[in-house]
């Protein structure tokens, strides 16, 4: 089914956009969301797919594709790419998993960065071997993973827990996804271990936020454990777990939820959209990283026929230029946020926007400019400035030693450049 909408070059619809569901929906999707109750069903009747499409996460074959021929030609950006990749400690086929039983983040004990460390080199060698095409680092991917599924059996620590669920459930489940078909990899084992560690961690916190007030945690926290419901679902072919996390984007009572993910509208001066992003007086890395988690929603939903990029008259994409916009330096408006906080609500309040790590780089940026400009051929101004501001885009171990280098897998502008 091809597109019918028209955009404005702000990026503005002037008529309705048909669902990218298109030929994708059948009464498989119905039949999956009946499953959980007709209330939900109400909302996520075209939301999983009837066949799960594979590779169909983060990269579909397209991609993969684009890559391999652009990075053989020696084309640039893809090159630049390929470059930073090879060049990453994480992709060398020498790496050695360090799996554990248990993987603790927040309080006594901390351990989780053997296991950030490992995804990250799992998901460096399986695109190594996806685009180059090089054994050595197909067994290497193969061998990490193996080792993790034949060996974790627990996700804990303090509230943090919920974060490592999340985050490291995501990214693992997309390391997974490259190499499902790669003949020494045990994905039947691994699948079982995403539903039986990851998941049940990833479900508690959206539906009951570790019992505290529905606004007490920030977007980022929700983001991350519905980015890892999502990437669990197309991993499994469960098509509930892919409803579950749809459903919450659209309608959650949570912050991750797009209506609060992006409280206020605005139009800048140059009439350009924006959305003020839930964590932006907070500070800005949080605020970045919020790109890179709602983005990997977005974009594993679309290799499964969901636009949820154009969701709530593309509500993802002017926050997103809100934050870039900032992020470049610019002004932007702010309206005070207020929310309750802990187990009783009590209200806080924000007043300014907060300049805290303002200018962060973080390799969130391709794939929403790729997306916006090149995909559906809009003006994302300052989306395309700050992509192309922090270009070729690395990953995990390119951007510092602590968590938050590695709360995104990037190497956008190799996977996403057209």
């Amino acid at each position: 089914m091809s597109r019918t909408s028209r955009t404005s070059p702000h990026g503005h619809l002037q008529e309705t956009e048909l669902s990218r569901r298109g030929l994708f929906r059948t009464a498989g999707g119905l039949t999956a969301a009946l499953a959980l109750g007709s209330t939900f069903a109400a909302t996520t009747a075209d939301a999983a797919p009837a066949a799960f499409t594979h590779p169909g996460m983060l990269h579909n074959a397209g991609d993969i594709n684009r890559a391999k021929v652009r990075v053989a030609a020696g084309d640039d950006p893809w090159l630049s790419g390929w470059n930073r990749l090879t060049a990453n400690s994480h992709s060398q086929s020498t790496w050695t998993p360090r799996a554990t039983a248990t993987i603790i983040r927040g309080g006594t004990g901390e351990n989780y960065g053997l296991l950030f460390n490992d995804i990250a080199a799992a998901y460096q060698n399986a695109l190594r071997w996806r685009v180059g095409g090089t054994e050595a680092n197909a067994q290497c991917a193969a061998r990490i993973l193996n080792a993790w599924s034949s060996t974790l059996t627990t996700v804990t620590g303090n509230a943090d827990r919920f974060l490592a669920a999340g985050l490291y459930g995501w990214q693992f489940a997309n390391a997974a996804e490259l190499m499902r078909d790669y003949p020494a990899f045990d994905l039947a084992r691994f699948q079982q271990m995403m539903v039986k560690v990851f998941y049940p961690l990833n479900n508690q916190f959206l539906t009951g936020h570790n019992d505290a007030c529905i606004t007490n945690y920030w977007a980022n926290w929700d983001l991350c454990n519905m980015a890892s419901v999502l990437a669990i679902g197309i991993l499994n072919n469960d098509g509930a777990k892919f409803d579950q996390a749809v459903t919450y984007f659209k309608s959650g009572a949570g912050n991750g939820s797009i209506a609060h993910a992006v409280p206020y509208l605005y139009t800048d001066a140059d009439g350009y959209a924006l959305g003020q992003w839930q964590e932006s007086g907070r500070d800005q890395g949080h605020t970045v990283m919020g790109m890179g988690q709602m983005g990997a929603i977005c974009e594993m939903a679309w290799n499964q026929g969901e636009d949820l990029y154009s969701y709530d008259g593309r509500r993802f994409m002017k926050g997103a230029q809100y934050v870039a916009k900032y992020n470049l330096g610019m002004d932007v408006p702010f309206t005070t946020y207020t929310w309750g906080t802990g187990q009783s609500c009590a209200q806080q309040s924000q007043t300014v926007i907060s300049s805290a790590s303002r200018g962060q780089v973080r390799p969130v940026w391709a794939m929403l400019h790729y997306h916006y400009n090149r995909r559906v051929s809009l003006d994302d101004k300052y989306i395309s400035q700050m992509c192309f501001s922090v270009a070729p885009e690395g990953g995990g171990g390119d951007y510092g030693s602590t968590s938050g280098g590695y709360d995104q897998l990037g190497f956008g502008t190799l996977m996403y450049a057209k």
